[in-house]
C-alpha cells in the first residue's frame, strides 16, 4: 500500500495488515493445536481457529465496501508466527505440559497483537463515521479478548500448575539420586 494520507487510508492499511496477520496466526493456531498434549487446550485452538477465519471474513467484507481486496503482509505477525515456531511448534520439548504451556503464552502473544491492530481500526472507523464497521469490529475485539482470558483460565486452572507439579517431580527424583 502507498503512504496513507488521510485516515481512510490508514483505516484500510490496518485491515489489509489484520487480514495477513489473521490468515498467518490461524495457520500457527492449527499447528499449535496438533501438538497440544491437553485436549482442551486443542480442542480450545480448534475453536479459535474457526473464529479467526470468521474474524478474517468480516475484515474482508469491509475492506469490499471501501475497494480493496487484498491483505498486506504483515511482518509484526511473521516475527510472532516465528516465535511460536520456535518455541512451541518445532521445539525440542519432552514434557506436554511444558509445551502446553509455551503454546499458550504464544498464542497470547498473537492475540494481543490482534487486539491492538483491531482496537485501532475501530477507533479508526468510529473517527470515520462508519459506525456498521466500527460495531463489527468492536463484536470481533470482544470475541478476541473472550478467548485470551479463556486462555488465562485455562493456564492458572490446570496447565501451569500440572507444569509446576512437573518441575516439582524433578526436583524430588533429583533430590533422591
Amino acid at each position: 500500500m502507498s503512504t496513507p494520507e488521510n485516515l481512510e487510508d490508514i483505516y484500510i492499511d490496518e485491515l489489509a495488515d489484520n487480514w495477513s496477520a489473521n490468515d498467518q496466526m490461524r495457520k500457527a493456531v492449527k499447528e499449535m493445536a496438533k501438538v497440544a498434549g491437553d485436549d482442551t487446550l486443542r480442542k480450545r485452538l480448534e475453536k479459535a481457529s474457526e473464529g479467526i477465519e470468521k474474524h478474517t471474513e468480516t475484515i474482508k467484507s469491509l475492506l469490499e465496501e471501501l475497494g480493496e481486496d487484498e491483505p498486506e503482509h504483515c511482518k509484526g505477525m511473521e516475527g510472532l508466527v516465528k516465535e511460536a515456531h520456535k518455541h512451541a511448534i518445532d521445539a525440542d520439548i519432552e514434557d506436554s505440559d511444558v509445551r502446553d504451556v509455551v503454546i499458550i503464552t504464544q498464542y497470547q502473544r498473537m492475540c494481543h497483537y490482534g487486539l491492538a491492530g483491531l482496537g485501532s481500526a475501530k477507533a479508526f472507523a468510529e473517527a470515520l463515521g462508519m459506525d456498521d464497521h466500527a460495531q463489527k469490529l468492536d463484536e470481533i475485539v470482544a470475541q478476541i479478548y473472550d478467548a485470551d482470558q479463556n486462555m488465562t483460565d485455562l493456564a492458572e486452572r490446570s496447565v501451569n500448575l500440572r507444569a509446576k507439579e512437573a518441575e516439582s517431580e524433578d526436583e524430588d527424583e533429583d533430590e533422591d539420586a
